[in-house]
């Protein structure tokens, strides 16, 4: 593969500008999937430094699923106008209300998450250890494991992101941050779902 086939593979695979991409091949070697790796990391680099600022537009974006029977709604913000009105902005929208509605997250962080689901979640795991047989001195580490695992699955942030596994819902955010240069933040959703 030409170097400019590797450059428009890259961009491709990436979204990143040409300078971009050909600095993480020339950083790798024109390693391709180095280079991927190289620019995932860039962009989380960029995205910490915008985390802290303030997102006062955005849009609400929806997703109806065939059948009409699964609806989301999603709040997303970003610092300007301008941004807000880009297609990638909004395609990323429509792509959070589209895991949202295939995955069903119950919050957005962990931090999100109530302490009576916790308590709730923590007492149902405690009760399957102890069946279980385990020794009672170990039973709330390994509840403890559980809960951490079921934030895992279950906040929309640390889920593997619907259309590319490899990565969390939060790396695809910080990668579209570092692309669009302004902090975007997952407000809130709502998830409907016909006889829940």
């Amino acid at each position: 593969m030409s170097n400019l086939d590797l450059i428009k593979e890259l961009r491709a695979r990436t979204g990143a500008g040409i300078l971009a991409c050909q600095k993480a091949l020339k950083e790798t070697n024109n390693d391709l999937k180095k280079a991927i790796d190289y620019l995932r990391k860039e962009g989380l680099a960029k995205a910490v430094k915008k985390a802290g600022r303030l997102t006062a537009e955005g849009v609400v974006g929806s997703y109806i699923h065939a059948g009409a029977k699964l609806g989301v709604l999603v709040e997303v913000n970003c610092e300007t106008d301008f941004v807000a009105r880009t297609p990638e902005f909004n395609e990323f929208v429509h792509n959070i209300a589209m895991h949202i509605a295939a995955n069903d997250p119950v919050a957005i962080s962990k931090e999100d998450v109530s302490e009576d689901l916790i308590s709730k979640e923590r007492e149902v795991y405690a009760e399957q250890v102890r069946k279980s047989g385990k020794p009672e001195n170990l039973i709330e580490k390994i509840v403890d494991g559980m809960i951490e695992k079921y934030l895992k699955e279950n906040c929309l942030l640390s889920q593997p992101y619907v259309k590319d596994p490899s990565m969390n819902v939060d790396d695809y955010l910080k990668s579209v941050i570092a692309r669009l240069g302004e902090n975007i933040v997952i407000r809130r959703f709502a998830r409907f779902k016909i006889g829940e």
